[in-house]
């Protein structure tokens, strides 16, 4: 662990150290003022280098919301993950069954990806994703799970214990629930009955619905009514986009329009909306998906949604014309850009993906949501930028479908 007067930190707070010095605090020293400033394509910083920038919420959970966050937050530091909180599998899943706990996996993950890149908020997040090895009772938790739900026990918020957190990790952003209250997925599911396989069945929970064998055909949350979380609808009001995905469709993406508060904030907010398809189908959930049939189950889920910008990698769509009809029938128009990482072309590289959101910004942040009509098969190519030149490639293979399951164990 770094020390933390080694870096700027003062390491004591009062008397001098000393054996009667008394406790010891760590203090991180006040931010400096920021002004926001607009988004430059070609000037993709660091981690933790870009200040001001667009003020951006992302959805989702998981690996699909770590993505887009790592791309984020080199193009704003104005920038708020709101988290799912269905999760009902590994460590998550036994926390919220044990203690009550709101499942703090996807919102540990989402810490992780804006810590700080400094040596003590790295090694901070990377003591948070550390899991417990071995066949004891701590067997299977990540450390930063068992932080968070003591964290909200102690401080009784769970928005609370996420600034915390924040704080200790030195996040660049904040992040939020979707609902201070756990939700469950429920699944109509078809092709489980071998005698009838038009028949449907309920399937509940997050992990059942995840890996189901069948064919979801439609999804809802319970309670059916649960209150989002305040400062998330309040941090959708003051954005300038809104970024759903890329995630689970079912399970990351939809719940957070299945809430009725938070759909009515996210179809009432003045700001742009953009979805960003995944790389590949994933196993169980939406397994023969084309990119297409992913916008027609957002739509049919979120009636009344309008989106502005539909982001998918060219390698991933079979069908350009296709897809941008169905994004037209969002609103949308399609964006066309290299996101694949080259060593694993199912998973989204967080600097083309930041390249690609930087050139979305700059084209289309100019018009106001909706001002214009959208022609049926209207699309933008990004072909290549100063980071674009590190994707895949036609060479790249056939994606790995295991990269966009959700990791049952978080």
């Amino acid at each position: 662990m770094p020390n933390p007067a080694a870096d700027g930190r003062s390491a004591r707070v009062g008397a001098a150290p000393g054996p009667s010095a008394g406790p010891v605090s760590w203090a991180r020293p006040a931010p400096a003022a920021r002004v926001p400033q607009p988004v430059d394509p070609g000037q993709v910083g660091e981690p933790g280098a870009a200040r001001g920038g667009p003020a951006v919420v992302a959805f989702g959970g998981g690996h699909g919301l770590a993505a887009s966050l790592s791309a984020l937050r080199l193009l704003t530091d104005r920038l708020t993950a709101v988290v799912t909180v269905g999760d009902d599998g590994g460590s998550s899943g036994r926390l919220r069954a044990e203690l009550g706990a709101l499942p703090p996996g996807d919102l540990r993950m989402a810490l992780a990806a804006l810590a700080g890149a400094d040596p003590w908020s790295r090694s901070w997040a990377d003591v948070f994703q550390l899991r417990f090895g071995g066949a004891g009772p701590l067997a299977g938790h990540a450390l930063g799970n068992l932080v968070l739900a003591a964290l909200a026990e102690q401080v009784g918020s769970p928005v609370a214990a996420l600034e915390l957190a924040a704080e200790l990790l030195g996040v660049r952003g904040r992040v939020l629930p979707l609902s201070e209250e756990s939700i469950d997925i429920v699944a109509e599911v078809a092709g489980l009955d071998r005698a009838d396989p038009a028949a449907t069945r309920l399937v509940r929970g997050q992990v059942a619905v995840a890996t189901t064998s069948g064919t979801v055909c439609e999804v809802r949350v319970e309670p059916d009514d649960p209150r989002a979380c305040p400062q998330a609808c309040a941090a959708v009001e003051a954005a300038d986009w809104l970024v759903l995905g890329p995630g689970s469709l079912y399970t990351s993406m939809l719940p957070h329009l299945l809430v009725p508060e938070m759909h009515k904030t996210i179809s009432g907010s003045p700001a742009r909306r953009l979805v960003v398809l995944n790389l590949v189908a994933q196993p169980g959930e939406t397994e023969g998906f084309t990119p297409e049939a992913h916008l027609r189950v957002l739509a049919r889920h979120a009636a009344g949604l309008t989106v502005d910008v539909v982001l998918a990698d060219p390698a991933a769509v079979p069908d350009p014309g296709a897809l941008a009809t169905a994004a037209a029938e969002l609103g949308a128009r399609l964006h066309l850009a290299p996101v694949r990482a080259p060593e694993a072309p199912g998973t989204h590289d967080p600097a083309l993906l930041a390249s690609a959101f930087a050139a979305v910004f700059a084209t289309y942040g100019a018009t106001p949501p909706g001002s214009a009509e959208v022609p049926a098969a209207l699309v933008t190519l990004t072909r290549a930028s100063s980071l674009a030149t590190r994707g895949p490639g036609a060479e790249a293979g056939a994606p790995d479908p295991r990269v966009t399951a959700r990791d049952l164990k978080e």
